[in-house]
């Protein structure tokens, strides 16, 4: 067994679909180059030392370590559930990581060190093929049902697949897509995010807006969503839910209209430019998953040239990102957002798959 062996996994910025994977809707996402790294080192304990530099904290889980059904550490999790998957680690590691994705920034920091973790613990501790489909159904099973999450499918099945991706969250089925972007920038809020919190408030109001209206509405479906009369949809809702209605809608036809430029020979990034416009006015205004610092932030990377600006992430906090068809306007946001005090900014590139290398 090797001494050393290191484990990545990307960070994930969603393009269209914000909200909607948990609905059971479609989403668009790619993977940026900021990765999570874990470095693992053969000690002589039958445990794991784990070390998360940036968190600054250490923790210590005996390889036969009892279980706890209300268990929510996620490494303890994985190593629960991996015993379905044959695997039993029988030697421990010293595990080092280090993360140059920002952490809880709306970039799926957590859900890319899961599945670096899982992968690290499949390839060491088991005969699997470790496939793209399999690291994301575990990964997902840790982070989302094992402990009732609110989340979807985005994050685990974008980071363990590598690239820009259509996601059908209802059967799992994926249409990669190789169009090579124009700059993407990202930009980093001051303001840490609450994700359960405000995913359990958001698919709450939109799952019942839903399921009113298709009590109401004969024949209601989002896959006919063209012949909708929407404001007939609205009128069974009280006030307070119409928004989470119209934005799950809303967000849906703007994905698929995505997705059909996308599945085009040669993509008209104008056009997505313009449906990542209208996703983020549904985030922000039916939605309300913004800040004042987001919303200035938005402002000051399409006022700087910007053809296309959102929110990622499940909003309060977190991340923006943008894009920009000139190299100058790139570094120009990327400055002037930092001169605005934001928490980092950055030209992202756009990302690969888990890794597994040995030294």
């Amino acid at each position: 067994m090797y001494k050393k062996i290191i484990s990545k996994a990307p960070g994930r910025v969603c393009l269209f679909g914000d909200h909607q994977d948990y609905l059971g809707l479609p989403i668009i996402a790619t993977t940026i180059n900021n990765e999570i790294k874990i470095e693992a080192t053969l000690n002589n304990d039958r445990e794991f030392k784990i070390f998360k530099k940036e968190l600054e904290s250490t923790d210590i889980i005996p390889i036969d370590f009892e279980h706890d059904s209300n268990e929510k550490d996620f490494f303890k999790i994985a190593l629960n559930v991996l015993k379905d998957f044959e695997c039993k680690p029988d030697i421990g590691f010293d595990i080092n990581i280090t993360s140059k994705i920002p952490i809880n920034s709306g970039l799926s920091s957590s859900s890319a060190l899961i599945v670096a973790w899982v992968n690290f613990l499949l390839n060491t501790f088991t005969d699997h093929e470790v496939t793209s489909d399999l690291l994301a159904e575990i990964s997902y099973r840790i982070e989302v049902l094992e402990v009732g999450g609110s989340g979807g499918k985005m994050d685990q099945y974008t980071i363990a697949n590598g690239k820009t991706i259509y996601l059908d969250t209802k059967t799992d089925s994926i249409i990669p897509f190789n169009h090579k972007l124009c700059d993407m920038i990202v930009g980093v809020s001051n303001q840490s995010k609450d994700t359960q919190g405000l995913l359990k408030k958001l698919k709450e109001n939109a799952l019942k807006s839903i399921q009113i209206v298709s009590n109401h509405y004969e024949g209601f479906s989002f896959t006919n969503t063209d012949n909708l009369d929407l404001n007939k949809c609205l009128s069974f809702l009280d006030d307070s839910l119409k928004p989470f209605f119209r934005a799950a809608v809303g967000n849906y036809r703007t994905t698929i209209k995505a997705k059909n430029e996308f599945q085009k020979d040669e993509i008209d990034i104008d056009k997505i430019a313009d449906l990542i416009n209208i996703h983020h006015s549904f985030l922000k205004n039916d939605l309300k998953i913004t800040t004042p610092e987001i919303d200035d932030m938005v402002s000051i990377a399409m006022d700087n040239g910007s053809i296309g600006s959102k929110i990622v992430g499940s909003g309060g906090g977190g991340s923006i990102m943008c894009l920009s068809k000139d190299q100058s306007c790139s570094l120009k946001i990327v400055n002037e957002l930092k001169k605005y005090g934001v928490k980092d900014a950055f030209i992202a590139n756009i990302g690969r798959g888990p890794t597994i290398s040995y030294e």
